[in-house]
């Protein structure tokens, strides 16, 4: 069965950084800047350490309405196009993005962080640990 219901999301934070254009891709962007999270849910970034790796989730709020001429774009560095959902395209049919990035500094309510490939005013949706081993997931016993 298809369920056509619409999803809301309403931002965690916000992307404080001089990036006014989309930057390189988090695996090579050298940008920095600060996750600043709103003060209801600031309390939540208690366990995150500098050095670590996260992921934030965010919106593309700057990418145009998707149809269907956006199925397949060519990439900057790629001579032919491809279907949206292999390549990393901020215009998607739910513009939701998502970067790894790694943890500089933190204090509260703002995580200074570099990898970044957001720009400015960028909503955060949500963040989460970058789990890359079983180290970090325990079995459930």
């Amino acid at each position: 069965m298809t369920n056509h219901t619409p999803i809301f999301f309403t931002p965690i934070g916000f992307v404080k950084t001089n990036a006014t254009k989309l930057p390189r891709h988090w695996s090579v962007s050298q940008e920095k800047g600060i996750l600043e999270i709103l003060p209801e849910f600031a309390s939540a970034l208690r366990d995150i350490e500098i050095g670590q790796k996260i992921m934030v989730f965010f919106h593309f709020h700057k990418s145009p309405a998707f149809n269907s001429e956006y199925l397949f774009q060519t990439p900057p560095h790629r001579l032919s196009s491809r279907g949206v959902f292999s390549i990393c395209s901020p215009i998607r049919p739910n513009a939701i993005g998502m970067s790894i990035v790694e943890v500089t500094n933190k204090d509260e309510g703002h995580i200074a962080v570099k990898h970044i490939d957001m720009i400015d005013g960028t909503p955060i949706l949500d963040i989460k640990p970058l789990v890359t081993g079983r180290q970090d997931c325990p079995s459930a016993e």
